[in-house]
C-alpha cells in the first residue's frame, strides 16, 4: 500500500504528509502551524527512542552508485521529504551514512522544491557558484523540483513507478534500476 489512512506518501514531504493528514481531522491550517514545534519535538525523540527498530529498503545497486560517485570525488547529499532526524536515521539504517556530506529535510521546508534549492544553494557554497547539480530521484515530484531548481535529474524507477510515469516529466535520464546506472 502507498498510502497512509488513504494519503498518498511517495514524493510527499513528511509535513505535508501530516498537514494532509490532519485537514482531513477538521484541524485548521493555523492549528497546525501553532502546533508544529511540539508535534516535531515530539517525532524527533521518539525516532531517536526508537533508531533502532528503523528498517530501510535498500535498492540493489545504491551502495555501488554511491561508492562509485564518492570514488570520483563527486560531492553527494541529501534531498529528502523526510524531517532531518528522520532521514539521518533512515540513511544511517540502510547503512549509507558515509557517502554523504550534507542533507537538505522537510524541517524548514514543506514543499520538495524547496529542500531541493537548499541542496543546490549547499552544494554550491561548497563547490563554488558555478557547480552542476544532480538529482537521483524515484518520483515525479522528484523530478518535477529539480527542474523548478533548473538542476539536472536522474529518475530511477524503484518500484513504486513505472519508467512512463517517470519518463514523462522529462528527466535527463531515466533508468529501470541503479544497477542499469553501474552498466552505463
Amino acid at each position: 500500500d502507498t498510502t497512509i489512512d488513504g494519503i498518498a506518501y511517495h514524493g510527499k514531504t513528511d509535513l505535508g504528509i501530516l498537514r494532509a493528514a490532519l485537514e482531513r481531522m477538521g484541524i485548521p491550517g493555523k492549528v497546525f502551524e501553532a502546533k508544529l514545534p511540539d508535534a516535531l519535538n515530539v517525532v524527533c525523540l521518539d525516532v531517536a527512542a526508537n533508531a533502532s527498530r528503523i528498517v530501510a529498503n535498500v535498492c540493489e545497486g545504491i551502495p555501488e552508485v554511491l561508492a562509485r560517485l564518492k570514488t570520483a570525488g563527486k560531492l553527494l547529499g541529501v534531498a529528502s521529504g523526510n524531517l532531518e532526524a528522520v532521514g539521518w536515521h533512515k540513511v544511517a539504517a540502510a547503512g549509507l551514512r558515509q557517502f554523504f556530506s550534507f542533507g537538505c529535510f522537510s524541517d524548514r521546508s514543506e514543499l520538495r522544491v524547496d529542500i531541493f534549492r537548499q541542496g543546490v544553494a549547499e552544494a554550491r557554497r561548497r563547490l563554488g557558484e558555478n557547480a552542476v547539480v544532480c538529482f537521483i530521484g524515484d518520483t515525479p515530484e522528484d523530478i518535477r523540483a529539480a527542474h523548478g531548481v533548473s538542476a539536472q535529474v536522474v529518475a530511477v524507477c524503484t518500484g513504486i513507478f513505472k519508467n512512463d510515469e517517470l519518463a514523462c516529466h522529462a528527466p535527463d535520464a531515466c533508468v529501470s534500476s541503479c544497477m542499469e546506472l553501474l552498466a552505463s
